[in-house]
């Protein structure tokens, strides 16, 4: 359910910046107790898995209750400038920023406090009033005659500044110059509409703060162009048209950028009906979409060159008559409506016009971020809205989705197949477990997915069971790295003993694997571009809706990469991926049979059987390589699936094909 509380986010400060920061490592978490497939313990009896952090559920819990005083949160705040383009920013430039405050009807008093944050989840210089020479040096000023004003840096991005000689009377202002010294602010280095500069105000000087009504907010423009992106559907029919997608970005993948020219399609392949040149109109945003035929079976790359010598070949294409269709999602990922960048429209049209994925969702926190969704339904309202907006069967699939956030059992994001859902928090009493939170979501068509399961910033807690029709699937890779097994390239940080996907198999549960992004840079689809790994769902559907992805989602006919676009064909004895077998009806000697076309050269693959790696196939830096293994020792619980690991570090995982 929603709660109805209105408070601002004022916590956020006063927690390890880590805990908002994807990258910085966190506390390891140990290995929760065997379940099996055993009934459920008491919920009075169970006690809290070791990876917990109940103090920090405390500390949101004490947030929540907190009593405002009614000047807190009070006045209002705006950006001072000659022309609206000056309150702009450019991505990871820096800038100069003049924030005016003019207290509210209640004033501040004596030892109450104004704050200033930028966002605390990315590149913003902190605020800092020690070193005129550094960045992000601000001043802070009034013309309020016999007020005395004492800035301080509490954190990172946090300024206090505390009133004293007198109370700040109605009306009064304070100028915050942010970047006032030779070398500014450096600005955020992802491109967003909607970049808040947070104002809070602890009106009466008791310690508890609250957000003003409308914080003041910039544009950060992209940098100049440095990548070019093609990418093409994985799969296409003899005669079917389908659309390359052409975008410009920024050297962190921001789109956006300003760039005009021609785009060169080198050496067009016969099998493919395409122009060899496509131009780029300056308002164009960097972005184009090309019409190609399929006219011919066959697997195909496109070299692409574009303005001031850019060069990218795509993902392959494979034209077959017969192959099975595979759509490319993205599950999971954040706006700056909890921890991420950007605005859930710009989420959407990246997702749609630069990713080219067929399928989205934007998962923002439950109760995490500067503003709560469960605190604000306007917030969520605005994001049901927007995946309604971008819906498109048969084009684009939206997916409604959340983030569950429970720092006690592991985070899980909450998807819906239908142009409504609930929110149910974490911090309600009735849905602060998984147990509560799948009961809270039986009989409806939707789904959740445990995610960074093996490690930071919290693992999961494997004692609970997974739904088997809620949850048929969990997130092996995203910007965290892998949760797959303690041998898998690209580990999650802070990695748990025993707590890895594989582990949970081991138990019992049965999962297909997806990737996904669990990007907060506003670029679902391609969060691998800034950070080591990404992660993608590869989902084999014929058709693009939503409710045919449900089907094949629950059916398991999903595999993971940690962002490029490998296609991955695996099956065992003629059983396609995530099915279930039984051991009787398999053939005397039994063979896996895979193919894997790379987006660049294949390293090996590896072969899983029932928790350990059984042979581990050279590739010998081919792009498309086909295999056949025979598998012997299977029996009723036994479970195969395949790792591919490219040369430059790509993954992909098949999902697992089960025995009983």
């Amino acid at each position: 359910m929603l709660r109805s509380a209105t408070a601002g986010f004022a916590l956020l400060s006063s927690l390890s910046c880590s805990d908002a920061d994807v990258d910085a490592p966190q506390p390891t978490p140990p290995v929760p107790a065997a379940a099996g497939e055993s009934p459920e313990p008491a919920e009075r009896d169970r006690a809290l898995p070791k990876t917990a952090r109940p103090e920090l559920v405390a500390a949101l819990e004490d947030d929540l209750t907190a009593v405002r005083h009614p000047a807190d949160g009070g006045g209002r705040a705006w950006l001072e400038s000659a022309s609206a383009e000056d309150t702009g920013a450019t991505a990871a430039t820096p800038g100069r920023w003049t924030i005016v405050y003019a207290a509210g009807p209640l004033g501040i008093a004596e030892q109450g406090t104004l704050f200033f944050q930028v966002s605390p989840f990315w590149g913003w210089s902190t605020p800092q009033v020690n070193a005129p020479d550094r960045p992000g040096y601000t001043t802070v000023s009034s013309d309020a005659e016999g007020v005395t004003l004492s800035p301080r840096t509490l954190g990172p991005q946090l300024l206090a500044i505390t009133v004293s000689g007198r109370a700040l009377g109605p009306g009064e202002r304070v100028h915050i110059v942010y970047g006032a010294g030779a070398g500014g602010a450096i600005a955020d280095r992802y491109a967003e509409q909607g970049s808040r500069f947070w104002v809070a105000v602890d009106g009466d000087g008791d310690g508890v703060r609250q957000l003003i009504a409308d914080s003041p907010a910039v544009t950060v423009r992209p940098g100049a162009p440095a990548v070019l992106l093609a990418t093409l559907p994985t799969t296409a029919h003899p005669g079917q048209t389908i659309t390359l997608r052409i975008a410009v970005l920024d050297h962190a993948g921001n789109a956006g950028v300003p760039v005009s020219g021609d785009i060169t399609i080198v050496a067009p392949p016969a099998g493919l009906e395409l122009p060899s040149t496509i131009s780029l109109s300056p308002d164009a945003s960097g972005q184009a979409g090309v019409t190609v035929t399929a006219r011919t079976p066959g697997v195909y790359r496109l070299h692409v060159v574009g303005p001031g010598g850019l060069a990218t070949e795509t993902n392959p294409l494979e034209v077959s008559a017969s192959a099975p269709r595979v759509l490319w999602g993205d599950l999971h990922g954040h706006s700056n409506f909890s921890d991420g960048t950007g605005l859930p429209d710009a989420y959407f049209q990246y997702a749609r016009d630069v990713a080219a994925l067929d399928v989205v969702a934007l998962t923002d926190h439950d109760h995490w971020g500067m503003q709560f969704l469960d605190s604000h339904p306007a917030l969520w309202g605005e994001i049901v809205e927007q995946t309604r907006q971008f819906h498109d069967p048969g084009r684009f699939v939206t997916l409604l989705g959340y983030e569950w956030t429970s720092w006690l059992y592991g985070h899980r994001h909450v998807l819906y197949f239908t142009d409504e859902g609930a929110l149910h928090s974490s911090l309600d009493a009735d849905t602060q477990t998984p147990a509560q939170l799948w009961a809270a979501l039986r009989g409806q068509e939707a789904m959740t997915f445990a995610h960074h399961s093996a490690g930071g910033p919290i693992a999961t807690d494997w004692s609970y069971a997974p739904d088997p029709v809620l949850e048929p699937l969990t997130e092996v890779v995203s910007v965290h790295g892998s949760s797959e097994a303690e041998d898998s390239p690209a580990l999650i940080y802070s990695p748990v003993p025993r707590n890895f996907v594989r582990d949970a198999l081991d138990r019992g549960y049965r999962f297909g694997f997806v990737g996904s992004g669990d990007s907060h840079d506003g670029h679902p689809g391609l969060a691998h571009l800034a950070a080591p790994t990404g992660g993608l769902a590869a989902i084999l559907s014929e058709d693009l809706t939503r409710a045919s992805i449900l089907e094949a989602l629950r059916a398991r006919r999903v595999y993971a990469t940690s962002g490029p676009r490998m296609l991955l064909r695996f099956s065992l004895s003629g059983a396609r991926m995530g099915s279930t077998v039984s051991v009787d009806t398999l053939p005397p000697h039994p063979e896996v049979l895979v193919r894997a076309i790379g987006t660049a050269p294949l390293e090996r693959i590896d072969i899983i059987q029932s928790g350990r790696p059984i042979e581990s196939v050279p590739c010998d830096e081919a792009l498309d390589f086909t295999m056949s293994h025979p598998i012997s020792d299977l029996g009723a619980g036994s479970y195969v699936y395949v790792r591919v690991v490219q040369v430059d570090g790509g993954l992909a995982w098949s999902s697992p094909i089960y025995l009983e």
